[in-house]
């Protein structure tokens, strides 16, 4: 596997890695200049310190390039990550009540931190992301900032064993 990623192109390499962090394809671009890797972990790692050295405009602009949960409108329109990831827990499916609790929530969510809710979503129930949502908005913007990253890491690591399945 490893010696098939490190002779992709970097066309195809960017392809394959340009949204393990939502739309941050220079991270992959970055990542590309650091081939050949060793193994997947090495991978991996190289991928996640480009991401954790970068300064926090970048981190924001990542934080922001992550799409609100449950948008009714906006459903399909995701990144095909992000619409799989959404739809595996099931907020393509929910009723008007929760949709529109899920819209009240990214709406103050948003006006109060300046950035979407994020959450790795994979595996977890519409009810367990309602209740995260409903914590987390009540948390201080520097405690909230911390903990979008770390979801945001998560939600890579998420995609990079995806890929790594492949």
């Amino acid at each position: 596997m490893i010696n098939k990623i490190n002779n992709l192109s970097k066309n195809s390499f960017v392809e394959v890695f340009g949204n393990v962090f939502e739309n941050a394809v220079w991270i992959a671009e970055n990542l590309y200049l650091q081939k050949p890797f060793k193994n997947f972990i090495d991978l991996k790692e190289k991928m996640f310190h480009i991401f954790e050295n970068t300064n926090k405009e970048n981190k924001l602009k990542i934080l922001n390039s992550h799409p609100d949960l449950a948008d009714k409108t906006k459903i399909g329109m995701l990144t095909l990550d992000s619409n799989n990831e959404q739809k595996s827990a099931g907020l393509d499916q929910c009723s008007e009540k929760e949709f529109n609790e899920f819209k009240s929530l990214n709406n103050i969510y948003k006006k109060k931190f300046g950035f979407p809710f994020i959450l790795a979503v994979k595996g977890k129930s519409k009810n367990e992301i309602l209740n995260n949502f409903k914590e987390r908005v009540s948390c201080d913007i520097n405690i909230e900032f911390v903990e979008a990253i770390k979801q945001v890491k998560k939600i890579a690591d998420l995609r990079l064993n995806e890929i790594n399945k492949k």
